[in-house]
């Protein structure tokens, strides 16, 4: 080698080590100041850079050293000497891909039917295959070319025949397959093939690096145990060290690759299962735990109630195109990107998650190329394109087509959607494409959706009054100190619903910080062989998400978690198991660690920090215990910890019992006490603990308060009860019962503190002039609050189940009330009748065409019979929007809580005028009327439509 060669590489690996340096100074700015880095030095151990931060290392040195590294290296490199020897063997040029020049490729979007009747993922397989066999199901990406197609009809084959192969080694119905492999023709096919051969597949994350398979896999054990996988598939390089799990996992019998399992299967016959709806579709295992996995149960049902509903939130059709990165172990991935298309029928392009996160253009070239309409992803990846797209790589960029942008599966930053939204709106981007969204595995996926086509909504509320009295109280931007900005996450999908309860269960009021419950088709009957956790997870029929946060006009706001996962890049990380395998560290202090997420307001990603007590005071004993701590975090969690904090000890809050205080050590991380000799650790528990005191007296007194005033006002209700039936008994005119009532309710919600503000009363017809008004249906308080905000005498339209009761049957009709009944048909055709000619006589009449109400916030679909009787009769509809009664007194509960309520009253709808418009058909005039009158009602509601979701009386309940 001559000496020039040898200065060359000197310099080069000067330089390298240069960039490796400064990246981890800035990373560790305080804990690795004195680490001596060299060529050998491990990425993940010694240096503590997780996978995003070995992504803009790269970066970095692909701009350095004008090379274009391909995707593989980032598995691969475990030191900069690996990253040296891929400098010098990859091929010169920038990063950029040719693929961003080329022309749009055409992708067929010819309309298909969807599997409307499928009650199965094998039903949804099979109809696909019947009917459009060539048509193109995924394309998988390439930078050179048009990509790998699969059609329905390959699928459809390679997979049964795969399946044939399973039921050759004797797999039966309902038992599990492990499916431990990367995005790929294989991974599709086992899965589909698994599902056909009436298995149930348990996808796992492939290994980043080879060189860590046997790591990789031991972590997968527990998973493959609880589990009682029967069959593995995996790629041929993991073969051996996979069938060493024969010794961990009794009920693994077989461990083969793909292409064994399809020489299995030629020749062999597949013998369709005998499934339901109410089968197990697949085992969705929550990443990143190895304890006590906890597999989510999700049966066929659940798969296609959500995917069902997701299509109809977004309003997708077979010309959709999906472009994808996601893996395809996660939900989001596996049945957001891949199980939707397939459902739909719309294309699906798809690349591996390393050949997005080697180079994020990617994504967002297929998108230009193919005309990409949806597309999801983590915050992260919304920042990554944010830092690692050039400006000059955005000229050939054509974002247009995208009209969903899904942002979920960890906090979604404000910042980086306003960043995103203005950076690329250059490229046709929208604004109105981005779609903050919320799920979770245990909803199948999807939970929540924003209205399509509408800018972000963001929340700015007082960061100090959330987090001491739970409560979300908006600000301006002036309050920069104090402000915290939340994205709106949409309303429940179709079918769902979502509430924010206290500690005691009970729904709160909007804008208050509470647990979120739903409950839902999509919804998981538990997790598998997990009773314990099972158990924990049910709250009656409500399930708890894990989740904080508040609603605001039927929209739901996310806050944070309730349980200590830390999500970082997708994964979630279990900070108990973690926190046990760090105090086993020698010069750790068992039992005194802290792991626990602190969010990086820049990047809007959660970051991993470990806070360990020692003894240790030597630089390079210390310094040796960060290098053991980031192993065992990376061996465990498989990424490094984004800080490292060894502090004295006692510095670890704990409760009275012994239990550590994630949150409050967390509280004292971000605040910078750790470590700090001017505060004694005594003084700062004691200085946190006094802290606590008020919030939790505030909370105490709150809930006192809340239980006093529900009290308070039943007892307000129950002492007026009798004097306002007896004044309905010997009153002897309809109006002045009417009058005296609507006394007692002034004096009513004056006593309880309940404002009532109306808008619009001189929209009402003249007294003399009859009229119907049809109003929204949100509590048992609106017939309460009507008859005070009209002032005036109206006839009420009650549900026939009332006659049943001696009491009300003898008073309601003294107050001019009409019974409808709503479950015999016949009944009901009578009671119809009865109401046109009271309506023709001259009476008001007030409707509900809602019929009943829900807990939940939204306007349901109208009943026509206010608008056939005031079609019959000619009478004007006078629309009415209640506002704020739910909140005060929802359904299924007797709480009642403080609030206000505000009545707006809009315009008649003259009746007359569309019969003669219409020729005098009344059919057309009653839909009219309806269509107008729902549409007004839920503009000015101020709650979403739930025009989607089947009516309580449809299912037979009553409220």
């Amino acid at each position: 080698m001559t000496t020039n060669q040898n200065k060359a590489d000197n310099e080069t690996t000067a330089a390298l080590l240069a960039v490796v340096r400064k990246l981890v100074d800035e990373v560790h700015p305080t804990s690795r100041q004195h680490l001596t880095i060299s060529l050998d030095s491990s990425f993940d151990r010694e240096l503590g850079l997780d996978s995003l931060t070995r992504l803009e290392l790269l970066a970095r040195v692909e701009k350095l050293f004008n090379v274009s590294l391909p995707e593989r290296v980032l598995a691969a490199v475990a030191t900069p000497r690996d990253l040296q020897n891929a400098i010098q063997t990859c091929g010169p040029g920038p990063a950029v891909t040719p693929v961003a020049l080329q022309q749009p490729l055409p992708i067929d979007k010819k309309g298909v039917p969807h599997p409307h009747e499928a009650a199965t993922l094998f039903q949804v397989l099979q109809h696909h295959a019947e009917h459009n066999s060539d048509r193109p199901h995924i394309r998988l990406y390439s930078d050179a070319d048009e990509g790998e197609v699969i059609t329905y009809g390959d699928l459809w084959q390679q997979a049964s025949r795969l399946a044939a192969g399973l039921q050759s080694f004797g797999l039966a119905a309902g038992e599990s397959v492990l499916i431990m492999l990367p995005t790929g023709r294989d991974y599709f096919i086992s899965f589909a093939g698994v599902l056909l051969a009436g298995g149930v597949p348990v996808p796992v994350y492939p290994p980043g690096r080879l060189k860590q398979i046997e790591e990789h896999l031991q972590r997968h054990a527990a998973i493959a145990a609880n589990s009682l996988t029967r069959i593995m598939i995996t790629i041929p390089e993991a073969m051996t060290f996979a069938r060493l799990m024969h010794q961990q996992v009794e009920s693994l019998n077989k461990v083969a690759t793909v292409a064994e399992m399809l020489t299995a299967g030629r020749d062999r016959t597949l013998h369709p299962p005998v499934l339901t709806t109410n089968s197990t579709a697949f085992l969705q295992y929550t990443s990143g735990s190895t304890g006590m996995p906890k597999g989510v149960v999700l049966s066929h049902g659940n798969l296609l109630a959500n995917i069902r509903a997701m299509g109809r939130a977004i309003d997708i059709s077979s010309e959709d195109v999906f472009v994808s990165w996601l893996p395809l172990y996660h939900d989001m991935g596996l049945i957001g990107a891949w199980l939707g298309s397939l459902y739909f029928a719309c294309p699906l392009v798809i690349m591996p998650p390393l050949t997005f996160l080697a180079r994020p253009l990617r994504w967002l070239t297929a998108i230009s190329r193919f005309g990409g309409t949806l597309a999801a992803a983590p915050n992260f990846a919304y920042e990554l394109c944010l830092h690692r797209i050039e400006d000059s790589e955005l000229q050939n960029l054509d974002l247009s087509s995208w009209r969903c942008a899904f942002n979920g599966a960890e906090a979604v930053s404000p910042a980086t959607i306003q960043k995103f939204t203005k950076r690329f709106a250059k490229c046709g981007f929208r604004a109105k494409a981005v779609m903050p969204v919320y799920g979770l595995a245990e909803s199948s996926v999807g939970l929540a959706f924003p209205p399509l086509d509408r800018l972000p909504r963001f929340d700015r509320i007082k960061r100090s009054v959330l987090m001491t009295d739970g409560r979300a109280i908006k600000t301006t931007e002036a309050d920069h100190t104090d402000g915290l900005e939340l994205p709106g996450c949409g309303f429940p999908l179709p079918g769902h619903q979502i509430r924010v309860v206290g500690k005691d269960d009970r729904e709160l009021p909007d804008r208050q910080e509470g647990s979120l419950q739903f409950k839902g088709p999509s919804a998981t009957r538990g997790y598998f062989r997990n009773p314990e956790q099972t158990a924990a997870l049910f709250h009656g029929d409500w399930l708890d998400s894990g989740d904080r946060g508040y609603i605001s006009d039927g929209e739901i706001f996310i806050t944070g978690r309730s349980k200590d996962i830390i999500i970082k890049a997708g994964r979630n990380i279990y900070p108990v198991e973690l926190e046990e395998a760090v105090g086993a560290i020698a010069g750790v202090r068992k039992g005194n660690v802290a792991v626990f997420g602190s969010l990086d307001q820049e990047t809007g990603t959660e970051q991993l920090v470990i806070l360990a007590e020692t003894r240790m005071r030597k630089p390079e004993s210390r310094e040796k215990m960060r290098v053991d701590i980031n192993t065992v975090t990376a061996d465990l969690v498989g990424t490094a910890p984004d800080h490292v904090v060894l502090a004295v000890p006692n510095t670890v809050l704990k409760t009275s019992s012994g239990k550590i205080r994630r949150k409050a050590s967390k509280g004292l991380y971000e605040r910078g006490l750790v470590g700090k000799p001017a505060r004694a650790v005594w003084l700062q528990l004691l200085v946190f603990s006094l802290a606590n005191v008020k919030p939790q007296i505030k909370r105490a007194g709150r809930g006192l308060t809340a239980l006093a005033y529900a009290v308070y006002s039943w007892l307000l209700f129950c002492l007026a009860a009798p004097v306002v039936s007896l004044a309905i008994g010997v009153l002897p005119t309809i109006n002045s019962r009417w009058q005296f009532i609507r006394a007692c309710l002034k004096l009513f919600l004056t006593l309880t503190g309940t404002p009532l503000t109306v808008a619009g009363r001189e929209n009402l017809p003249d007294r003399d002039t009859p009229c119907i008004l049809a109003a929204n249906h949100a509590s048992y308080l609106d017939s309460m609050i009507l008859p005070l905000a009209l002032a005036r005498t109206f006839g009420f339209i009650a549900k026939g189940e009332l006659r049943d009761n001696i009491f009300l049957r003898y008073l309601l009709p003294r107050l001019g009330i009409e019974f409808v009944e709503r479950f015999n048909k016949q009944k009901g055709i009578e009671d119809s009748l009865q109401l046109t000619a009271v309506a023709e006589q001259g009476r008001s009449l007030i409707f509900f065409p809602e019929g009943t109400f829900m807990r939940m916030p939204g306007l349901l679909p109208f009943r026509m019979g206010a608008f056939e009787t005031a079609a019959k009769a000619g009478l004007p509809i006078v629309p009415v929007a209640i506002r704020g009664s739910r909140s005060i007194l929802r359904a299924d509960s007797w709480f009642p809580r403080r609030g206000a309520v505000r009545v707006i009253i809009g315009e008649p709808l003259e009746t007359r005028e569309i019969l003669e418009r219409t020729g005098g058909d009344l059919w057309q005039t009653t839909v009219e009327l309806r269509n107008r009158t729902r549409s007004w009602i839920l503009a000015h509601s101020g709650e979403p439509d739930l025009e989607h979701e089947r009516s309580p009386l449809l299912s037979g309940e009553q409220s």
